[in-house]
Parts: C-alpha cells; structure tokens; sequence
C-alpha cells in the first residue's frame, strides 16, 4: 500500500510543480505595443503618416461611406461602372481634387497637434493644463480632417441620381445586387421590370 502511494506521489509530482510554475512563476507575455515605440509619432503608424501626408481618406468618412452617401474618389474609380456623365465626372473631379488640398492642410496641422503631444511625453510628464491644451488641440485637428472628407461626401450626393447611388452600393459591397436573383415567390419577370435589371 504504502509503495502504490509512493508511485502515485512520484507520478502526479511534475504536475504539481508545473502547474505551481504556471501560476505564478512565468513572465507576463509582451504588450501589443511593442515595436511601437520606435514610430516617429507613437500614436500612428507609418502607413497612417502616409495616408495623412497626401490627403487619402483615413477611414474618417465611413459614417457617410456606409450609409449611403458616396465619396468622390470611389466614385471617381468606378466611373464607367456607375454611368457618370461627362459634366457629372468633372464636378465630382473638381470635389475630389479640392477635397484632397483641404486635407492635405488639415492632415498637416493634425500631425503637428500628434506630434507635439507625442513630444510632451518625451521630454516629461505634462502637467494637466499642458495635457488638457494639447489633447484638445490635436482632438480639434482630427475633427476638422474628419469635416474635410465627410464634406466631399456631401457636396457629392446632389450630383448623382438613385440608380447611381444605389449601384454604388453594390459594387462597393455594401448591398446585393437585387437582378443578381429573384427572390422566392416573385414573379421574375415583374422582379426584374420592378428593379429595372436588363
């Protein structure tokens, strides 16, 4: 008896240590930041500096972009698919290329306002009014990148018809093609007259 408790010991002893190991003993895995902190501007990457530095949209337009309200640069890309006219390409165009130096501007002055909040931080701690200054400023900066782009989007609208807002859609992903099939218990030839498919 005493000898199938020694066995037993000798046999669950490894897992006692390990799992008291485990439990207590092992380091903490990495942060998600790590290699982070070597950017230029620690809050953004070098592909958001990138986007920024030319105007591109940044994501900041999405509340318009997926409720239904097209942007110019898209549209300008899907021109052919969509059906612009040649007068509707060109205003969308002279939206667009406005747009872009609008943003150019305001991208700058929100990397100024980041990076001068990233400085703070490394040359010491701010103090709160310093913090609350520079948080504000590069929160107002972001704000008026993200009016810049969701503009456009609303200068674009006016200019388009239905059917092209809602090709848009669909070749944007956002919303199936309604001739792609006919719904079970329609009539597909009404389906089709109804959603003007060809």
């Amino acid at each position: 008896m005493a000898f199938r408790r020694f066995a037993l010991l000798l046999v669950l002893l490894p897992n006692v240590v390990t799992a008291q190991t485990h439990s207590g003993g092992h380091s903490p895995s990495p942060s998600v930041y790590a290699g982070e902190e070597t950017r230029r501007i620690k809050s953004l990457s070098e592909q958001d500096l990138d986007e920024i530095a030319r105007g591109g949209g940044w994501g900041l337009a999405r509340a318009a972009e997926l409720n239904g309200v097209p942007g110019p640069t898209h549209l300008l890309e899907l021109a052919d698919d969509i059906g612009l006219t040649a007068q509707q390409h060109s205003e969308i165009e002279a939206i667009r290329a406005q747009m872009q130096a609008d943003a150019i501007q305001a991208g700058e002055r929100f990397l100024a306002a980041e990076q001068a909040l990233d400085l703070a931080f490394q040359q010491g701690v701010p103090d709160a009014a310093m913090l609350e200054r520079l948080v504000q400023e590069a929160g107002g900066a972001r704000a008026a990148l993200r009016l810049v782009h969701l503009n456009a989007h609303l200068l674009t609208l006016p200019l388009l018809t239905e059917d092209q807002v809602s090709q848009y859609s669909i070749l944007r992903g956002y919303s199936a093609d309604p001739c792609a099939s006919v719904p079970q218990g329609h009539d597909p030839e009404m389906w089709r007259k109804h959603n003007g498919c060809d």
